[in-house]
């Protein structure tokens, strides 16, 4: 095998300036592309015999030194037309016609390739960018350097030199040794184990040379505003009543949920984090029972989270009057007593306490409807309920003597409610004569029963007194 005189030769230095190398197959021009990896502190240099007497060409037609530390040069006279050769620790020696020149690791001096992935695992929140560092030392086959996350047959290209990944930027552009690449805007599902991978030109295509041990990227993330939700309809004060808390896209897993009324704690059951195995993200569902009263049209449930990625805690609000219906008490007034033949009375009903407002008031005489009833606003009591008053007036003419009068309630699209009054009319007095007596007061008298019994002893005894005269007149 013929070497090639190595710079800082006699013979290297007599025709040695910078030329540059044509493309496998072409007759000229830059071959811009680097041919093999970064050595780094080892010099290497390919040279190229010129013919006896040939010129260098002008500065700048070659490259002088590329980012891999190799330089392109034409050697001595005498043996143009032979291959390039290749220079490393102090000897050259023809490469292939393939321009493929390349070092062992190792030999001649040259330091050995290392691939470099210092974080073990990197812990970040989520919407910050993410820094993951690789980087490689020594001489390197020629192939790429790319990233994944996972491993084995479903791990997810990340990163490669080709192809658009939107969220990915590699620190350092235009280094042949610093890979670290930076991901922006972080979410719970970037969390995984990522991978700095070298590959290596093999006879079937690029073959995986060296991987690094791997970061464990762990992605907090804070838990999404609480949101309470109570049942799907209305209930009533006294059953008790299940309302719901929910957050979701938190990380870790660990959060602590506290129920509170008008700010007093509640005794709840601890809530439930889905999923319970480990995931990149998780959520959660917190239930209470509450029993609900007339008072709490006012009131509030809170539901409040706790989480490590929280500076404070974050809190969700149910208004109770969203799940309450009060039902009104109802009463009908009676008239003034007694109530004389073809007198106006007033019947007034009462539905008092209600909530929610929607409510409304009928009359019934004898079980039909009326229009006759006059009511008076709607209006709010200082505990939040509302009461409504309606009042009816009728003439207490003979015909409507015992005769029902019914006010009825629809409140809220329930069943209605009732509450009746009978009229009584009391019988009037008997008019005067014009002599001033009573022109039934014989007939009066004669009707009295008491009379009649005095008529009947008075006979009696009559009757033996006689007898007792006859029997002794006998003697």
């Amino acid at each position: 095998m013929r070497f090639c005189p190595c710079p800082g030769s006699p013979a290297h230095a007599q025709r040695t300036a910078p030329w540059s190398l044509p493309a496998p197959g072409s007759r000229g021009g830059a071959l811009g592309t680097r041919l093999w990896g970064q050595p780094a502190g080892v010099a290497v240099e390919l040279h190229k015999v010129a013919p006896q007497g040939a010129e260098a060409p002008p500065p700048g037609q070659g490259p002088a030194l590329d980012r891999a530390g190799v330089r392109i040069h034409p050697a001595v006279p005498g043996a143009w037309g032979s291959a390039p050769c290749c220079c490393g620790a102090g000897a050259c020696e023809p490469a292939s016609p393939s321009l493929a020149c390349s070092l062992l690791p190792g030999a001649g001096g040259a330091e050995e390739f290392q691939l470099l992935q210092p974080q073990d695992a990197v812990r970040v929140s989520a919407g910050e960018t993410l820094t993951l560092t690789c980087s490689v030392t020594g001489l390197a086959p020629v192939g790429p350097v790319q990233w994944f996350k996972g491993s084995g047959g479903d791990r997810q290209l990340v990163y490669a030199q080709a192809g658009s990944f939107p969220r990915v930027t590699r620190a350092v552009s235009v280094s042949d040794t610093d890979f670290t690449i930076r991901i922006s805007d972080t979410r719970p599902a970037d969390a995984g184990t990522y991978r700095c991978v070298k590959f290596k030109k093999g006879a079937g295509g690029e073959e995986e040379f060296r991987s690094g041990a791997g970061t464990a990227v762990t992605v907090s993330a804070s838990p999404s505003a609480p949101s309470v939700s109570g049942p799907s309809s209305r209930a009533e004060p006294g059953p008790s009543v299940t309302f719901t808390c929910t957050s979701g896209g938190f990380s870790p897993r660990d959060i602590t949920v506290t129920w509170l009324k008008n700010g007093t704690k509640l005794p709840a059951p601890q809530p439930q984090v889905l999923p319970e195995h480990k995931s990149v993200s998780y959520n959660m569902s917190s239930t209470v029972g509450l029993s609900l009263t007339r008072g709490d049209v006012r009131s509030q449930l809170t539901c409040q989270i706790e989480h490590s990625t929280l500076p404070a805690p974050l809190r969700g609000s149910y208004n109770l009057r969203e799940a309450l219906r009060v039902p009104p008490r109802l009463r009908v007034g009676d008239p003034a007593a007694p109530v004389t033949l073809n007198e106006s009375v007033t019947f007034t009903c009462h539905a008092e306490g209600f909530y929610p407002k929607d409510a409304s008031l009928t009359w019934l005489e004898n079980g039909n409807e009326t229009n006759l009833g006059k009511s008076s606003p709607l209006a709010e009591n200082p505990d939040g309920t509302y009461t409504l008053q309606s009042s009816l007036e009728v003439k207490a003419t003979e015909q409507r003597n015992r005769s029902m009068f019914t006010c009825r309630v629809v409140h809220d699209s329930q069943p209605p409610i009732s509450a009746s009054q009978m009229l009584r009319i009391s019988q009037p007095p008997p008019k005067p004569s014009k002599d001033g007596t009573s022109p039934d007061a014989g007939q009066s008298l004669f009707s009295s029963p008491a009379l009649w019994i005095g008529l009947f002893l008075e006979k009696m005894l009559t009757a033996a007194f006689l007898l007792f005269l006859f029997l002794r007149s006998k003697e």
